[in-house]
C-alpha cells in the first residue's frame, strides 16, 4: 500500500488529514492504521494548530476491512495472531487521534461503521453533514467492539443507551446522532463546507497553548476528583499566563478589539 491511502496537508495553521481509499470505502486495514499513525506523528512535530480529518468519497470510513477478516478466517489465523496484527494497529490509530496534543475534528460527509465510528469519536469535534450515518455494528461480522466504542460512547450517550446501540447495530443518521451527542455540530448541506471551514478557522486561530491545555483538562476531567481537577487547571493557567496569545489576548480586551493570537 503506498503512502497515499493517508493524505497529509498542512496549510494556513491547519492540517488536513484525508483517509483515501474510496474504493473500500477507507476501511482501516493494517497498512492504513499504520499511515494514519506515521501522519500524525508528522503533525506533531509541525507548527500546525488544529487538525480535521476526514474521508475521500462517499464515506469517512467503514470500519475495520472486511475483506481481510475472511483471508485470515480462510486462512485459519490464530486468533492472537489476527488481534496483533490487526486489532492492535487500529487501536494505534485510534490512540494516535485521541492523543494528539492539538485539536482535532471529524469532517463527517458520509457514513462511518463500526471502527470508523470509534475513529469519528476519538476526535474532539464532530461535524457532519446531512449525508452522515453512523453506527456500531461489530454484531454484523459476529465481533465484539473495538477502537475505543467501550471508552467513548458511554461517555457520550450513557451506558444504557450505548448499550442498544451496539446490541443492534443501529444506523442512526445525522439527525438522530446529532441529538444524541454523537455529532456535536450539523449543518445544511448547502452550508456544510463553509460551516466546517468556519469552525475549523475558529480554532486554528485561537490561543494554542491555552487550547491544548484545556483539552487535556476536559479528557480528564471525567477521570479526575474536583479536587485533582482544581489542580490540574491551577497548573495549566500556570503556563497559559506565560504565553504570548495570554498577553495578547488581555491586552486585546482591554483595548475592546479582537485579539490576533499566533499560537506561542
Amino acid at each position: 500500500m503506498s503512502d497515499d491511502a493517508v493524505l497529509l496537508t498542512i496549510e494556513d495553521d491547519v492540517a488536513t488529514v484525508t483517509l483515501n481509499r474510496p474504493d473500500v470505502r477507507n476501511a482501516l486495514a493494517e497498512e492504513t492504521s499504520e499511515r494514519l499513525i506515521e501522519r500524525f506523528d508528522t503533525i506533531a512535530d509541525s507548527d500546525a494548530r488544529c487538525v480535521v480529518l476526514e474521508g475521500a468519497g462517499p464515506a469517512f470510513c467503514a470500519g475495520g476491512d472486511v475483506g481481510a477478516m475472511v483471508e485470515g478466517v480462510a486462512g485459519d489465523q490464530p486468533p492472537a495472531e489476527r488481534v496483533e496484527l490487526v486489532v492492535s494497529a487500529i487501536h494505534g490509530a485510534i490512540e494516535a487521534v485521541h492523543d494528539c496534543r492539538l485539536p482535532v475534528v471529524a469532517k463527517i460527509d458520509g457514513a462511518t461503521f463500526g471502527a470508523g465510528a470509534g475513529l469519528a469519536l476519538a476526535c474532539d469535534v464532530q461535524l457532519a453533514s446531512p449525508e452522515a450515518k453512523i453506527g456500531f455494528g461489530f454484531r454484523r461480522v459476529g465481533l465484539a467492539i473495538d477502537s475505543g466504542v467501550s471508552y467513548f460512547l458511554p461517555r457520550l450517550v450513557g451506558p444504557n443507551k450505548a448499550k442498544e446501540l451496539v446490541f443492534t447495530g443501529e444506523l442512526l443518521d445525522a439527525d438522530t446522532a446529532r441529538e444524541l451527542g454523537i455529532f456535536t455540530r450539523l449543518f445544511e448541506a448547502d452550508e456544510f463546507e463553509d460551516g466546517v471551514e468556519n469552525m475549523v478557522e475558529t480554532i486554528a486561530e485561537g490561543p494554542t497553548v491555552a487550547l491544548t491545555q484545556a483539552k487535556r483538562l476536559l479528557d480528564r476531567g471525567t477521570e479526575s476528583t474536583f479536587e485533582q481537577a482544581l489542580d490540574d487547571e491551577a497548573t495549566a493557567q500556570g503556563l497559559a499566563f506565560t504565553t504570548a496569545d495570554h498577553e495578547e489576548g488581555a491586552t486585546a480586551f482591554m483595548e475592546q478589539r479582537s485579539p490576533e493570537f499566533e499560537g506561542r
